[in-house]
């Protein structure tokens, strides 16, 4: 679908529920968030999904659009949402409507808006909502801001582009609260989170001349630190600073032993091809996956195949 006929569908819908997906991040909740500000504006009824992964830092900017307990949907819309296995525990239902930035997306939607050449889903809402209503408030500016800049790890990755660079100066000037997203998503971070970051950046491996860069969390590491799930935003983006690694491969240890695993990669390595030898998926450059088994025989599992794809 393109915007306009995507805008037209929503028109005609009411009582819609905005899935995020799971181990939900600023992209899914901003943009989420903000296309169900501007389903209200139309008069519809609208809420997100009560999703278990909201995290303290995003539940702010959330909370106003949450679902009752007793809201009873008739449309279904999943944001930032790549294939059905990332759909949020307790879900169920059939998704009308998928809008996505992920080139991987498993096409599980019953209609679809996906521009996989977007660095963020929430420079589709910005234009679907520009569809719907014409314009954006401050409001939805800060929450598709929030979308933008945590995707883009503030403008950092490889995946920012013009396209991105002028979406979030219109989010500016339509009243983004940027020094407030700034300070909140990337200025800031708790005591444990700091000290969870010094046992990783001193814990970390360099493979194949230090082009490969490799960190296992373990939850040995995650308990000694005190960090909880408001702290885990980003950790895939540390392996990132390492001069020198065009592969960088973060692995975190779950609650029952299995492993989460990040892939961040430059240009001329494919991270998406890494993680769908596990059933994963993502960009070109940023994927992930999981793999049942502890960090170190995943770390073992994930050479086997980049040594594979990359002699």
């Amino acid at each position: 679908m393109n915007y306009r006929e995507c805008a037209k569908l929503l028109r005609e819908r009411d009582h819609i529920l905005l899935i995020t997906h799971r181990d939900p991040d600023g992209d899914t909740c901003g943009s989420a968030a903000a296309l169900c500000s501007a389903l209200r504006r139309l008069g519809k009824t609208a809420y997100l999904f009560r999703n278990p992964g909201y995290t303290r830092r995003v539940l702010p900017y959330i909370e106003p659009y949450l679902a009752p307990e007793d809201f009873c949907p008739q449309c279904l819309v999943s944001v930032d949402v790549a294939a059905e296995r990332m759909l949020p525990p307790g879900f169920e239902g059939e998704v009308l409507l998928c809008v996505d930035h992920h080139g991987s997306n498993t096409h599980f939607g019953k209609n679809e808006l996906v521009r996989g050449e977007k660095s963020s889903c929430g420079e589709i809402v910005l234009e679907l909502i520009k569809a719907l209503c014409g314009s954006l408030t401050g409001e939805e500016a800060t929450l598709l801001y929030i979308a933008v800049t945590t995707d883009t790890g503030c403008f950092q990755y490889a995946n920012t582009s013009a396209q991105t660079l002028a979406a979030a100066s219109e989010l500016l000037r339509l009243g983004a609260r940027q020094q407030e997203v700034s300070q909140t998503f990337f200025r800031k971070v708790s005591p444990a989170r700091l000290k969870l970051e010094g046992m990783i950046y001193s814990g970390m491996r360099f493979l194949r001349d230090g082009r490969i860069a490799m960190t296992l969390i373990t939850r040995d590491m995650i308990r000694a630190s005190g960090a909880g799930k408001d702290d885990f935003d980003d950790l895939a983006g540390l392996c990132g600073r390492a001069e020198g690694s065009d592969l960088q491969i973060t692995i975190r240890e779950q609650d029952d032993g299995a492993s989460r695993v990040s892939v961040r990669s430059n240009p001329g390595i494919s991270s998406c091809a890494i993680c769908a030898a596990f059933g994963g998926g993502g960009h070109e450059l940023a994927a992930g996956c999981n793999i049942a088994c502890p960090p170190e025989k995943a770390a073992e599992l994930l050479m086997e195949v980049v040594n594979e794809l990359l002699p």
